[in-house]
């Protein structure tokens, strides 16, 4: 009696909850698609319905930089749910992420939607997709897990959905020139930083991702579908992917991607919609939301609609059709939900797979041993914490194999390095994100074709057919710094982000710094150009000196070395006019239309999460009503900027006056050519011009192989580097760029060429094409061009592009304190 008494109150219990969950519409107050729906609205019906359905949990991962909450949802069975602590170690374990065996029996789906902000209609899709699960598929949850995160990137969602539902018309204009239409600079595409957060998955540069990977390597999915937008006139693309495909994936996940792909055909022929797969996206480039996953064991995939940010609620398209936001949602909702099917159908073969992807890898390389300065070892094993990557410090030794500086099979010699072996569950993602170059089957790629990470960090590398070493490990002396009252000053290095940040720090607390121009000896200890001087002489007004930097100091582990002394032995002494006064620079940064909203983006973030300097944002447009004055330092970010001769002629006197300009990229562009300044393009080829009637007369079907030529897909080009001059202190005599396009300057005939090319431009990963190489000739890549009492510095490659590569930083706050003229003002 009392057990029937129960079942018949549960029973009720769980219509009357039923009958409380409401569908997003009903919720809302709108049919999806209508409208588009502010992040908070979304999270009120995600939180709204595990509220009314034990057949959901929803919480927080983390915020953004504007604070709002980043959130997934687990959808299962309330049985998958009660034991869901089960199923996720059962998943690491068969993977081998965690110690014992497993023989798990559950499909895990990750959906991911709206990584770009204007890419709007996926959230909403989102929504339907999760009512639709536990109302009308609870049988493919009996044996599937789905995660659900409903918004990727909600500061540049709720960027783009409140421009739109302040400028949109009533009704909506489908007229493609209408204002709701066309966004305004810098658009919800990226986050807050304005950084594309789909690239960034490998790197982590961003909060978003630091916090989603610690969601995600905590599932490690079956599955991984990337929801996105494309152009307007394109209808809808999904797996199978384009090639190249990385040589590392499976056959099984090659495979999979084309039974999923035709499951999404079959709904797709049945409502009358077109789509196309096996083009532009493909699978190499580490970082995005797709090739992650991939490179983790999952079937990583991008589901690309028409739409995008210029959609609106309705647009109308190039052949004369209107395209909504509800059909928009409608495609995007179809393909998560097939792929939720196509993966209970499939449970036990994705189990099967996951574990075999894990076991020992056939790769290559089975170890990577790096050496090389202390912090970018650091850095770098920071990142392999992130992704949950197995590495060791290990004493002094040698390693034999391919060594990335000769680019030769070879010994490396090291007193302490960094060794990381492929005999690990995550093998096939080291390989993938140190090899030296990954083998492309076309040149026509989505993205860069090059980012080893030993170059990135700049390293010396060796990359071995046989396991790495492992002998104990080599613990770095922890730095502790006390006060010396009767030091008359303090010696500290220059040759890392980490150096910099300490700079930085001592700066904004008004202690003085010098920096040194030549080596020096003092009491019996070298010091090389570029050393960091802090004297007692220069600080004698500040009340705690000591005190203060010695805290610092420690609070940036730098180890710094007291001098009883000002008087060297060799080299300049600490009163020469060879250590030279570092100017708490006063930086101002040009943003707005005219700039690159990543370059502007990444050098912000710069400034902000890395360095942590002040900065002055000011338009690009508003720049001939600026004084200059007010500033040391004018930053020029990536982009195409249309500066008047006026105020060409006000930088010039504001340069010869002291100010210095730090143009990066693009921003060259403007000073190129213009009377006054020495940067010259550089011109092409006699071949390149030779070749220029028959590329007129190529066959149709053979102009995009033929374009590749001319192209530089992000590749690495080691180059020359005059480590005498300030720009380049911290650096050795080579130094490894990344290159994201093929436009080059002249070496400059008025001034210093601190980092270039040679006659034979050596590119040592990545593609580049004959022409663009033959264009790279004798070019720049960093420069100095001296112009009265200041400079301008050229950064003809970015250092700073999405944040990861890190060996190029130090060049970037070399050009911002050390190496411009006004950082010798006393």
């Amino acid at each position: 009696m009392i057990r029937s008494f129960f079942l018949l109150f549960t029973l009720t219990c769980t219509i009357l909850s039923a009958q409380n969950l409401q569908s997003p519409s009903e919720f809302l107050g709108y049919e999806i698609g209508t409208e588009f729906t502010r992040h908070a609205n979304v999270v009120s019906y995600f939180k709204h319905v595990a509220e009314q359905s034990d057949w959901v949990t929803y919480q927080e991962y983390g915020k953004t930089n504007e604070r709002r909450p980043l959130t997934y949802a687990v959808i299962s069975t309330p049985e998958n749910l009660a034991n869901l602590e089960t199923i996720r170690t059962n998943q690491l374990k068969n993977a081998g992420l965690e110690s014992g065996s497993a023989s798990p029996d559950k499909a895990v789906v990750w959906l991911s939607y709206n990584v770009h902000g204007n890419e709007a209609s996926s959230t909403e899709a989102s929504m339907l997709t999760l009512y639709d699960l536990i109302t009308s598929k609870k049988e493919w949850l009996k044996n599937t897990v789905v995660i659900i995160d409903p918004c990727v990137n909600p500061d540049g969602r709720d960027r783009y959905a409140n421009w739109y539902n302040q400028v949109r018309a009533s009704p909506y204009d489908t007229n493609p020139d209408a204002i709701e239409h066309n966004e305004p600079w810098p658009g919800g595409r990226p986050n807050h930083y304005l950084f594309d957060l789909n690239r960034d998955w490998a790197w982590a540069t961003q909060v978003e991702t630091r916090q989603r990977l610690k969601v995600y390597n905590q599932w490690m999915p079956h599955i991984h579908v990337d929801f996105h937008e494309q152009g307007i006139n394109q209808p809808y693309y999904f797996a199978p992917a384009a090639e190249p495909f990385h040589d590392i994936i499976t056959p099984f996940q090659r495979d999979f991607q084309t039974q999923i792909g035709a499951n999404h055909a079959k709904y797709f022929d049945k409502n009358g919609w077109l789509f196309f797969t096996r083009e532009r996206f493909d699978l190499l480039y580490p970082s995005y939301g797709d090739t992650y996953p991939t490179y983790t064991g999952a079937i990583g995939m991008t589901y690309e609609q028409a739409g995008n940010g210029g959609a609106g609620l309705g647009i109308k398209t190039s052949d004369g059709e209107v395209l909504t936001l509800v059909d928009r949602v409608q495609h995007h909702f179809t393909t998560g939900i097939s792929t939720v099917e196509i993966a209970s159908q499939n449970a036990e073969k994705l189990n099967t797979e996951f574990k075999k992807y894990f076991s020992a890898p056939d790769v290559a390389y089975k170890s990577f041993t790096l050496s090389g300065e202390a912090d970018h070892l650091q850095a770098l094993a920071d990142l392999f914490d992130i992704h949950g990557i197995k590495y060791q410090f290990t004493g002094k030794g040698k390693t034999s194999g391919y060594n990335y500086t000769s680019q030769k099979n070879e010994s490396l010699s090291y007193d302490r390095a960094l060794v990381v072996n492929t005999d690990q569950p995550k093998g096939k993602l080291v390989h993938v994100l140190l090899e030296p170059e990954a083998a492309l089957s076309t040149p026509l790629t989505y993205d860069i074709t090059a980012w080893s990470l030993p170059y990135a960090y700049g390293l010396n590398a060796v990359a071995s057919s046989s396991a790495g070493s492992s002998t104990a490990d080599s613990a770095v002396n922890a730095v502790s710094n006390t006060v010396n009252t009767n030091a008359a000053g303090y010696i500290s290095k220059w040759n890392s982000m980490q150096d910099a940040r300490f700079l930085a720090a001592l700066l904004k607390e008004n202690i003085k710094v010098r920096f040194s121009e030549k080596a020096f000896r003092l009491e019996n200890k070298d010091y090389p150009a570029g050393s960091l001087v802090i004297t007692r002489s220069d600080n004698m007004n500040h009340s705690a000196f000591d005190q203060k930097l010695v805290e610092i100091a420690n609070q940036f582990e730098r180890s710094l070395t007291p001098s009883s002394t000002s008087f060297a032995s060799a080299g300049p002494d600490f009163g020469s006019p060879d250590i030279k006064l570092i100017n708490k620079a006063k930086i101002a940064m040009l943003t707005g239309e005219q700039t690159s909203s990543l370059s502007y983006g990444a050098t912000w973030h710069f400034f902000e999460q890395q360095l942590n300097y002040p900065v002055t944002s000011i338009r690009a447009d508003e720049l001939s009503r600026v004084n200059l004055n007010d500033y040391d330092v004018l930053v020029m970010p990536d982009g195409r900027y249309s500066l008047s001769d006026d105020t060409l002629d006000e930088i010039k006197s504001w340069v010869r006056s002291g100010g210095n300009v730090v143009a990066i990229r693009g921003a060259l562009r403007a000073f190129a050519d213009q009377d006054g300044f020495s940067l010259k393009r550089a011109e092409d080829s006699e071949e390149h011009a030779e070749d220029s009637i028959a590329s007129k007369l190529i066959p149709y079907k053979d102009r995009e192989m033929q374009s590749s030529k001319d192209l530089i897909s992000g590749s690495i080009f080691e180059t020359q580097v005059d480590n005498s001059h300030p720009l380049a202190f911290g650096y050795d005599d080579t130094y490894y760029s990344l290159k994201i396009g093929d436009q080059a300057y002249q070496l400059l005939d008025a001034g210093y060429n601190v980092a270039y090319l040679g006659e034979n431009p050596k590119n040592v990963s990545g593609f580049a094409g004959a022409d663009a190489l033959a264009g790279l000739k004798n070019s720049l890549i960093f420069g100095q061009e001296p112009m009265g009492r200041g400079s301008l510095i050229y950064l003809a490659d970015d250092p700073l592009f999405r944040a990861f590569w890190e060996n190029g930083k130090l060049f970037f706050v070399n050009a911002l304190f050390i190496a411009n003229p006004s950082s010798y003002r006393n």
